[in-house]
C-alpha cells in the first residue's frame, strides 16, 4: 500500500466537494478557493459530504497525481468547528487519518486541580 511519508505537509480541506471531481478540477479549487499552490511540495486532501470517500491531490515532477479511498461500511473522522477552509497536518496524521483514526480531538482534556488533600 502507499502512504505518504510522515514529514510531508498534508492541507485537509474541511469542505467536502463534489466526488466527481477528478484532477483539474481539483488543482483549481485548490488555487482558488483555498489559495494554495498546487505546485508546492504538498498534499491536499478532499472528501465528500457523505465522508465515505477521500482524495489526495499532489503535483509529481510533471503531473498532476491524484489518490483515492473509498470505505465500504464506515466514514471518515473529519474536523467540525474548524476557522479557516483547511487544516494544516503532518503525514504522520494523515495515515492515522486513513487508518481510521480521530486525529483532531487532543486526547485528555486538562485539568484545574487546585489541592491535593
Amino acid at each position: 500500500m502507499m502512504r505518504p511519508s510522515a514529514e510531508v505537509t498534508v492541507y485537509l480541506c474541511v469542505a467536502p466537494v463534489d466526488g466527481r471531481k477528478q484532477a483539474a478540477s481539483l488543482a483549481l479549487l485548490v488555487e482558488q478557493s483555498l489559495g494554495r499552490n498546487v505546485f508546492e511540495p504538498a498534499l491536499y486532501v478532499f472528501t465528500t459530504r457523505r465522508r465515505d470517500r477521500i482524495r489526495l491531490l499532489y503535483w509529481e515532477r510533471n503531473g498532476l497525481c491524484l489518490w483515492a479511498k473509498r470505505l465500504e461500511k464506515q466514514q471518515f473522522v473529519w474536523p467540525r468547528q474548524v476557522s479557516g477552509d483547511t487544516v494544516l497536518m503532518n503525514g504522520r496524521a494523515l495515515n492515522a487519518l486513513l487508518d481510521g483514526f480521530d486525529v483532531f480531538n487532543q486526547g485528555h482534556r486538562e485539568l484545574a486541580i487546585r489541592r491535593v488533600g
